[in-house]
Parts: C-alpha cells; sequence; structure tokens
C-alpha cells in the first residue's frame, strides 16, 4: 500500500492510498473543519443543515447544462447527487460530528473519475434555494425528535464540557434559517484550507492527483482570516453540580457518569489508556459488580462519540452508563463506579485481561482499516484533526501497558464525574 499526501495552495489537502485488496472499488471522503460548535448564535444545527444541503435534489441542477457541456433540462429532472452515486453503482452518505463534517462515496473504480467531479461540483455550486432550505429543515427536526429519547452522549458531553454543541441541533432555530444564512456559513468554512479529500482503493495515485488537480484547483479559495475561530471549551463543572434527572426511551432506570479524557493529540497515550481501561472493565470488573450486586442490572464504558474513539479532537468524553435496580440512587451508582476503579487503580491489572482486552481492540481496529470508506474517513479526519495520525493507530494502542491502565482509573479517580440520572419508559 501507498500513501500519498499533498498540500494544493488553490484546493484541499489531497490524500491518496492505493490499497490491492480493494479489487475494483474506490472510497472517497470529504472532511471539512465545520461542526456543531461552529454553529452561528442562534443558529444551532447550520452545519447539520449544510452538511443536507450538500446532498442536491434534482431541482438544483436545472442549470447545469454548460458544466455537463450537453445535456437538457428534462434529462435534469430526474437528476440529483444521491441519484447519480446510486446510478453508478455507488453508495454516499454523510456525517456531522462537534467539530467536523464528513461527506463519504463508496463506487466502482472506473467510476471514481466521475465522483470527483461530482464533488467539486457540488462544492462550485452549492446554492440551495428557500424551498430546499425549508424540506431539509423539516427532515432534520424528524431526526431531532426521533433521536430525543436516546441522546445520553450528548447529554453528558455539554454537562461535562458546559458551552460544546451537539451536532444535531435545535428544531426551532433552524426554523428560522434563511438562505443567507446558509451561504454564509458555507462561504465561511468550506474553503480550501478546512477540507481534506482523501482518496482509497484500487487507484493509481498519479492519476487521482492529476484530476483531482484540474477539478479542485480554486474550487473553494482560502480562508480570509475571517472564519469563526470556536471559543475555547470552559472548565468541567465541580463534582457538586445537581444530579438532573433525564426521561429518556431506555430499557431500565440508571445513571450516566461524564468523565472528560485526555488530550487526544497532545496525551495520546494517556486517551488511548482509558480506552483500554473501558475493555478491561467490559471483560472483568463490569460483568463481577452486576453478578454480585443486586442493586445494578447493567454497566459498561465507552470512549468518544457513542463508543467512536479518536472520531473528534479534544475536548473528548467518556461516558459510563449503570442499570440500576429500582430503589437504587445516583449516589449508589457512583460509589460503585469509584469501587471499580479503585480496584484496576491499586492492580496490577491482570495480564490475561489485558492482553484479551488489547486483542479485542486491535482486531476490531484492523477491521475497521480494512474498509475502504472507512479507511478514507480515517485518512481525513487524521490529516484534519489529529495531526496526520490514521485515525485508528494499532500501533499505538498495542503499546498501551497494564501500568498506563491503572493510571487511566487513579485519573478518573482524582476527577469525580458529571452525573446525569435517567428514567427508563416513554418520554
Amino acid at each position: 500500500m501507498s500513501l500519498h499526501v499533498e498540500r494544493p495552495a488553490d484546493g484541499p489537502v489531497l490524500v491518496v492510498e492505493s490499497v490491492p485488496y480493494a479489487r475494483g472499488l474506490a472510497a472517497v471522503a470529504l472532511t471539512v473543519a465545520a461542526g456543531g460548535d461552529d454553529d452561528p448564535p442562534g443558529r444551532h444545527g447550520m452545519a447539520h443543515l449544510v452538511e443536507h444541503l450538500m446532498f442536491p435534489r434534482a431541482e438544483a441542477y436545472e442549470m447545469r447544462e454548460a458544466y455537463d457541456g450537453g445535456g437538457s433540462a428534462a434529462d435534469d429532472a430526474t437528476d440529483s447527487h444521491v441519484a447519480r452515486v446510486e446510478g453508478a453503482g455507488g453508495v454516499c452518505n454523510a456525517e456531522t460530528h462537534r467539530d467536523h463534517t464528513v461527506f463519504h462515496t463508496t463506487v466502482p473504480a472506473s467510476m471514481l473519475d466521475d465522483v470527483l467531479a461530482w464533488e467539486a461540483r457540488r462544492l462550485r455550486e452549492f446554492a440551495p434555494s428557500a424551498e430546499a432550505i425549508r424540506t431539509e429543515t423539516e427532515v432534520i427536526a424528524e431526526e431531532i425528535r426521533g433521536a430525543a429519547g436516546s441522546r445520553i452522549w450528548d447529554t453528558v458531553l455539554a454537562s461535562v464540557v458546559p458551552g460544546a454543541r451537539d451536532s444535531f441541533g435545535t428544531a426551532s432555530e433552524l426554523a428560522r434559517t434563511t438562505r443567507e444564512e446558509a451561504l454564509a456559513f458555507f462561504g465561511r468554512h468550506y474553503t480550501a484550507d478546512r477540507m481534506v479529500l482523501s482518496v482509497v482503493g484500487d487507484v493509481d495515485t498519479a492519476a487521482v492527483t492529476a484530476t483531482v488537480g484540474s477539478l479542485f484547483a480554486g474550487a473553494r479559495p482560502a480562508s480570509d482570516g475571517t472564519a469563526s475561530t470556536r471559543p475555547p471549551p470552559r472548565s468541567t463543572r465541580p463534582a457538586t453540580a445537581a444530579v438532573v434527572p433525564l426521561h429518556l426511551t431506555v430499557a431500565t432506570d440508571g445513571v450516566a457518569l461524564g468523565h472528560r479524557l485526555p488530550d487526544p493529540v497532545a496525551s495520546r497515550s494517556a486517551y488511548l489508556a482509558h480506552v483500554v481501561l473501558a475493555e478491561v472493565l467490559a471483560r472483568s470488573h463490569f460483568p463481577r459488580l452486576v453478578r454480585r450486586d443486586p442493586r445494578f442490572t447493567a454497566a459498561g464504558m465507552s470512549c468518544g462519540l457513542y463508543g467512536q474513539w479518536l472520531a473528534s479532537a479534544a475536548p473528548d468524553v467518556a461516558l459510563v452508563r449503570v442499570g440500576c435496580a429500582p430503589g437504587t440512587g445516583a449516589a449508589e451508582a457512583v460509589d460503585a463506579w469509584r469501587e471499580v476503579l479503585r480496584a484496576v487503580a491499586d492492580g496490577p491489572v491482570d495480564a490475561d485481561v489485558h492482553r484479551r482486552a488489547l486483542n479485542s481492540l486491535l482486531v476490531a481496529a484492523h477491521r475497521q482499516e480494512d474498509a475502504l470508506v472507512a479507511r478514507a474517513v480515517g485518512h481525513g479526519r487524521a490529516a484534519l484533526l489529529f495531526g496526520g495520525h490514521l485515525s485508528a493507530p494499532a500501533a499505538e494502542l498495542a503499546a498501551v501497558t497494564p501500568l498506563q491502565v491503572a493510571d487511566a482509573a487513579r485519573a478518573l479517580l482524582a476527577a469525580p464525574p458529571v452525573v446525569t440520572e435517567f428514567v427508563g419508559g416513554p418520554r
């Protein structure tokens, strides 16, 4: 496998990796440094909305004839970005995170030039109509309503890092969005110096580089320095913060405990030690807690957005969920969590448990790296958020020692969690 990285002056950072096992497939990821933290005041969800608007529907292409060098409005009437990709035998989707948005596509390698042309086109021709904005804000409002009963991680993030914005948005704020506001957000954040284009698969690096150079040169100029700077996250709330009941559509009552994780760039080893700690606890201490103590029905720990560790830069959060039997309070769950941590901190961590935890994480990391679209997304995040490191650093993960896992447990003991009590059943 060969990795090529190029930083042109008038286009996005380009990462190309030729993967022999791709067998006729290619994946493209466009990663943009724009997420929930960049939403303007009073427009929470703007980054999410622009993600939706980057998938223009049929009416958005009606004036495309000159660009295509042929065709007619009648041809365009049945067209859309998704229809073009699916018509080429591919699939496409996107994700908005707190600190970035990523658009990813997988297609037959023979269609790669077309996909790259479509990517460049939707950057150049971003011009959503007022009707498109109204439609997509309604779609997002439905997404928000559908997810409202299960978004424990977002609630914990806002508690641990006050001021951090989730990526979904607020329906009432988005409903007032104007076309001019969407265009202004796109113009400010979707610039060459804030984007990475990564291409992975059965590809010729030189050919991809030449194609991208001709298609994306000047597509989105570098910013003029006026792009908003994200404010530094405020400090973690004190341990005396109130325990707020949260009604969620979960199976049982319980408690969510939030901890801020070490910086995944400046303190990568410490960050990964928390990832290994979560797996160690899942394989030993949590099952033992549930078996021995009838007050608790389940327990688990995850690092990063819904368990996607290294999916965002700092600040990142670890979420601990403890299911509680009727009559069990939040204070009891916190005490049980601290006992579990103390058992690891006082160590040493059992060598066999540590080895099995590492092996499980390494297998998952390698399997993810083998998936072309995950690899393309990983390269984009690495270049944009993590100083060039691949997003699933198996070698660094394998180097985490039992002593570092114990250190991670001690660090969590020294920083009391923010506590949210969730109540199962309908809202």
